[in-house]
């Protein structure tokens, strides 16, 4: 008989958390309309790059976005975005490689807010069903939960983290969990090449 553990692992899976969302964001890309790869102008920057992060989130949402989004609201959300993925100035570093074409140019540029994006969204997923999980459960079902954890997926962990009591693991225990679908899907992309 499932556990309630095992039912929150098999809900938080890669192949329908991280691996969904992602094929979700690949559609997104491939069906974006853009007239050329190398943009000169900052507005024209701004204007696809704002249409892509939109059309991402329809894709990943299944078209449940229904109103055009405000331009500057968009703009300020995919400029997080680029932070993320291109550190300070990001907005400025993605325009220049946009601008110049080099490094993959605009291609690059998308496919890197589509991968956070991905992550942005499969993460608030997990991290809800994980929530969920724990609030529900009385302060003895958290320790149990975690113990079981450990003796099923212990031998997944680093060993600092498992050594000894599991202390740091313990302590933490809904980051470990907000981390397993990754961990899990590292090691079935180390399977597959093999």
């Amino acid at each position: 008989m499932k556990t309630r553990l095992d039912r929150l692992i098999e809900s938080i899976d890669p192949a329908i958390t991280l691996d969904l969302v992602e094929g979700r964001a690949n559609d997104a890309i491939n069906t974006f309309q853009v007239e050329t790869g190398v943009i000169q102008r900052w507005g024209e920057f701004k204007d696809v790059l704002t249409r892509f992060h939109w059309h991402v989130q329809k894709r990943i949402l299944k078209n449940r976005l229904e109103k055009t989004p405000d331009p500057e609201i968009e703009w300020g959300r995919c400029c997080q975005t680029l932070l993320k993925e291109f550190g300070p100035n990001g907005e400025k570093a993605a325009f220049e490689l946009t601008r110049t074409g080099t490094e993959g140019g605009l291609y690059t540029v998308l496919k890197a807010v589509a991968r956070n994006m991905v992550g942005e969204f499969a993460g608030n997923e997990i991290a809800a069903k994980i929530s969920f999980f724990w609030r529900t459960l009385s302060v003895d079902e958290q320790f149990a939960a975690t113990e079981e954890y450990l003796k099923k997926y212990g031998h997944l962990l680093p060993s600092e983290l498992t050594e000894g009591n599991a202390v740091r693991i313990k302590a933490d225990f809904t980051k470990v969990l907000r981390e397993h679908p990754r961990i899990v899907r590292r090691l079935r992309q180390v399977g597959k090449r093999q």
